[in-house]
């Protein structure tokens, strides 16, 4: 069976002809470029070459169903529903994972940005061959540049990812993975949707909405939430061992900043010290070579 997205009357918006709860935004400038586009639905198969392979199958669950719970239960698309157009993390955490996608993705890859925003950290200079965003608030989604397309879907509600089999180079996710209370079927999906060889890559801080974080992510330390990530790529069969960067403030940050820096620490305007930078990257099946 095949979903297709077709144009509506509304030059901003598009509309499904099945009941699937996948709606695609064109971006306004790209429109022309690309009227309709045509997706065939995920089918049961565990990948195009195989019927049979257990490849991108949840080997054990990592969460208990404590670790999954959030202090605020309302519905997440209700926390989202109006725009935060703010950056959640410094200027150094954006410049070193800007610096890991230009080394990891490359100009022909398609990419998945899962839970964006209206900020894109891809790095400005390089145009990837399609770039399809996800998230739980339309107005943001609409203001990032580097989306030639995207979603809106509550991922706690239904972690199904409406796309082929393979159908991209690489998969993102930015500051975002402690909101997910089912990481283990995501990872799956995400594992399901990337071509052999392609790459995910996790990025996280110590920044988040405490109340909306599982327990698991909120009761756990730096090093612990590294471990718990860790433990979402091993979980799915067919991964590559993850790889694990840090970057955590030195001492010499403090000094460093300026006066009015200062200031505004003092009074609550600004933290004490630069963002700690951590991403957990593994990739499908095995890890390319590049020449």
């Amino acid at each position: 069976m095949f979903l297709t997205i077709a144009p509506n009357s509304h030059p901003k918006t598009w509309e499904s002809t099945t009941s699937s709860n996948l709606h695609l935004f064109p971006l306004p400038s790209k429109f022309k470029t690309q009227p309709s586009i045509i997706i065939p639905k995920a089918s049961n198969n565990e990948d195009n070459n195989s019927t049979k392979s257990t490849a991108g199958k949840i080997k054990r669950m990592v969460l208990t169903q404590q670790g999954r719970t959030k202090l605020n239960i309302l519905p997440d698309r209700e926390f989202y529903a109006y725009p935060r157009f703010v950056t959640h993390v410094d200027d150094r955490f954006i410049s070193n994972l800007t610096n890991l996608y230009r080394k990891c993705l490359k100009p022909e890859f398609e990419i998945l940005d899962l839970m964006s925003s209206w900020v894109s950290h891809l790095p400005q200079e390089v145009k990837y061959k399609k770039v399809v965003g996800h998230g739980l608030n339309a107005q943001e989604l609409a203001r990032n540049p580097k989306l030639d397309y995207f979603f809106v879907k509550d991922l706690n509600e239904d972690e199904k990812l409406e796309f082929e089999n393979c159908s991209f180079d690489a998969v993102l996710c930015t500051v975002s993975v402690q909101y997910l209370q089912q990481p283990e079927k995501v990872f799956a999906e995400v594992f399901r949707i990337l071509r052999p060889g392609g790459v995910f890559i996790l990025s996280f801080s110590n920044k988040l909405f405490y109340d909306k974080a599982i327990s698991a992510w909120r009761d756990s330390t730096g090093y612990g939430r590294v471990q718990l990530v860790v433990q979402y790529f091993q979980c799915i069969k067919g991964f590559t061992e993850p790889e694990v960067i840090r970057k955590l403030p030195s001492n010499d940050d403090q000094e460093n900043k300026s006066p009015l820096s200062k200031i505004m620490q003092l009074i609550g305007l600004l933290s004490a010290s630069s963002d700690p930078f951590y991403a957990v990257i593994a990739y499908r099946n095995f890890k390319p070579v590049h020449e």
